[in-house]
């Protein structure tokens, strides 16, 4: 079971865009997380005419490594770290760290 998920707030613990907030739009791998308005970067994109796509410059966001993002706390307004444990019905459910609240009850 993934501890940060597609659609989850998200804190960035370090790298250029240490401290800022954003929701994670996919999961690239196990180890990959792209994170809506972070590590975005400039690239050079070729034009394709077949696909009818022009040419130029292009911001986009870039993956960026699951143990740099700390999924967002509304109670603590903070990162938290996240476990996991099984309920009494076998379910697993995420909860924080901290104050043992379930994220996704």
């Amino acid at each position: 079971m993934n501890k940060i998920r597609k659609g989850d707030e998200v804190v960035v613990l370090a790298g250029k865009d240490r401290g800022r907030r954003g929701t994670v739009l996919r999961r690239v791998d196990d180890e990959r997380v792209v994170v809506e308005g972070v590590n975005r970067v400039k690239k050079h994109v070729r034009p394709n005419p077949m696909k009818g796509e022009v040419g130029g410059i292009v911001e986009k966001e870039m993956p960026i490594h699951v143990s740099n993002v700390a999924l967002f706390n509304p109670a603590a307004q903070k990162g938290d770290r996240v476990g996991i444990k099984v309920l009494e019905d076998g379910r697993k459910a995420r909860f924080f760290k901290s104050n043992g609240e379930l994220v996704d009850a």
